[in-house]
């Protein structure tokens, strides 16, 4: 299995590649962590997908420090990779900078990855349970998947997040995720997204951006990418997000994406203010013998 890590946003989230946030007992940071999991569920390969500007400082002081462990390989996501299906008359918009979004991301990899694979964010902590229940799926499967986190354990006390909630069929697999990007808690225990109103109980699934897919699905991403630009690519901040894309596939019968529940507790730095409470439980993590510390030893 190959983890292909989403990376080409890391230097303006992070302001600069040296100053990723150290959370762990001995100076880790969250990306420290998902390599080990994956690292010991198994996973054999790693790609990162960056942008090439910072290349060669994300290799020297990031990519360079796993090399003893997995083997590292890089894809580079730009804004003229364009698909050649019905596009020849398409032009990149003059004043576009970014790419084109996190399922571009996954199809940049797509001549690095030659096995069944694993795509997430760069900094967001996963947790162990979540790579394993990875694994024992493509043990036995072909089928897509993705972690099914709970709601109310993926919020911030500190503002509004962003969370794509998941329905299922009753075999548990994927039907639709729709995104909601002002959730907060409130008061009876509850969730509610402030833009729409809608109220959650809390123990809905969500993804966080945890993919378990085959290479089947670079070409069929890229016939979506292709259909996004013939519709949007003429806007200079329109985005082929991963939720649409896997909702797209699924609703054609291309792909089938079964839903993983994982007891994993997943965190992330959305503010500046969560990096104590992430610092505090990663250290509890370690107090109990979940994660060693320094995290890859001496």
């Amino acid at each position: 299995m190959t983890l292909v890590v989403l990376a080409a946003g890391m230097g303006s989230r992070f302001g600069g590649l040296k100053q990723m946030e150290a959370v762990g007992p001995s100076g880790e940071t969250l990306l420290d962590y998902s390599v080990f999991d994956a690292v010991r569920a198994g996973f054999t390969d790693i790609v990162f997908v960056i942008r090439r500007d910072f290349e060669m400082d994300f290799r020297k002081n990031i990519g360079e420090r796993y090399e003893k462990f997995i083997r590292v390989a890089y894809a580079f996501q730009s804004l003229d990779d364009l698909p050649t299906i019905s596009l020849k008359s398409f032009q990149i918009p003059k004043n576009r900078q970014k790419p084109w979004g996190t399922a571009h991301a996954i199809l940049a990899a797509r001549d690095a990855v030659k096995t069944n694979f694993l795509a997430i964010n760069a900094d967001d902590f996963y947790g162990r349970d979540a790579y394993a229940r990875l694994a024992e799926h493509f043990a036995a499967s072909e089928d897509c998947a993705m972690a099914g986190y709970r709601l109310d354990r993926t919020l911030s006390d500190n503002g509004t997040v962003s969370r794509g909630v998941c329905t299922t069929d009753v075999a548990g697999f994927l039907h639709e995720v729709t995104e909601f990007t002002t959730l907060r808690t409130i008061e009876n225990g509850g969730v509610v997204d402030e833009k729409t109103q809608r109220v959650f109980h809390g123990d809905e699934s969500v993804s966080l951006n945890f993919w378990g897919l085959t290479p089947a699905v670079f070409p069929l991403l890229g016939k979506l990418f292709a259909e996004f630009l013939a519709l949007y690519g003429e806007e200079e901040k329109s985005e082929f997000y991963i939720p649409s894309a896997i909702t797209a596939l699924v609703s054609s019968g291309n792909i089938r994406m079964k839903v993983l529940p994982t007891n994993s507790e997943w965190f992330g730095v959305t503010y500046r203010e969560d990096a104590p409470a992430v610092r505090t439980r990663l250290a509890e993590l370690v107090a109990s013998g979940e994660y060693p510390t320094p995290l890859w030893g001496n």
